[in-house]
């Protein structure tokens, strides 16, 4: 079998994503006809059938799910691959640090301070995201290095745990719960979280997109405007609620909240002096801020 293409492969991701050859086409900015005669001489290289076709619908096989997942990756390293380079090429080579905003546990200064001081540092470029994007952006070469709150996706990736704090629940101080020490999960039957998950269900993974009349938003200062409102609760750790402290929002603990961690992150194939100065500047930073803190 020849080698495959990467034009092949995003063909097939098109396809296996809309399951639909027109919508494909049109994602891909070509004609329906040739996609459909790329996609079965993609099946004829594999010899193995990737969709099944009906008049009314495209659906995927066992193996052409397999593939996809396997597509995607090599798409995704490819891609990452071009990035990687072009950073390496660059004459102001600088570490690109992804994070969600207020999620450093308010260390970000002092690591950054700490990261300078050390042999191999790079001027640092922060590229700030929504939750759940950092892994990502490393896998595909946009980021060196991330501060990530749990949960997260970890595949091909090397982390370090920096801190495990709790979480509490933000909710507007008129609500009747405001009045309570303590809550459950249980409890919040009926509230919404920024990304419209039930709340009783507990912390959801999607990106923050709040589902109001006032419109989707991720914001962390715009969704507590909507928390104070009455619209959605939210979940944040410890350290991020003491820094948004205000009259019209009560933080309270739920007792069987899982906790949150949060860890540093980076590309397991990386071998670059600055990502490791990073993880060592973040680790002892982290470490002794939270160590005295538990001390006093």
């Amino acid at each position: 079998m020849s080698d495959l293409e990467t034009r092949q492969l995003r063909y097939f991701v098109a396809v296996a994503e809309e399951l639909h050859f027109g919508r494909a086409a049109e994602r891909l900015s070509m004609a329906q006809p040739p996609l459909s005669r790329a996609i079965k001489d993609l099946e004829r290289r594999l010899d193995v059938q990737l969709l099944e076709r009906t008049t009314r619908q495209v659906a995927l096989t066992r193996a052409g799910e397999v593939f996809l997942r396997d597509a995607r990756t090599a798409l995704e390293a490819i891609a990452a691959a071009e990035r990687r380079v072009r950073q390496a090429g660059r004459p102001d080579r600088r570490l690109r640090l992804a994070l969600k905003a207020d999620h450093d546990a308010g260390c970000l200064p002092q690591i950054i301070e700490a990261y300078e001081a050390e042999e191999g540092a790079l001027p640092v470029e922060l590229i700030l995201g929504g939750r759940g994007e950092q892994p990502v952006q490393l896998r595909d070469g946009r980021a060196d290095v991330a501060l990530v709150p749990s949960p997260f996706d970890a595949r091909r990736l090397d982390f370090e745990p920096l801190l495990t704090e709790p979480r509490l629940v933000a909710l507007a101080a008129n609500d009747p719960l405001a009045a309570r020490s303590r809550l459950t999960l249980s409890d919040l039957d009926g509230r919404l979280l920024p990304d419209g998950a039930p709340a009783e269900q507990g912390p959801s993974t999607g990106q923050p997109a709040a589902v109001a009349p006032h419109g989707p938003v991720s914001d962390l200062t715009q969704i507590l405007k909507l928390v104070e409102l009455g619209t959605i609760v939210c979940f944040l750790p410890v350290s991020v609620a003491d820094r948004y402290r205000r009259a019209g929002i009560a933080y309270l603990a739920v007792d069987d909240l899982e906790p949150t961690t949060l860890a540093v992150m980076w590309p397991q194939d990386s071998r670059s002096p600055a990502v490791a100065a990073f993880v060592r500047a973040a680790t002892t930073v982290v470490t002794s801020a939270f160590a005295l803190t538990q001390r006093s």
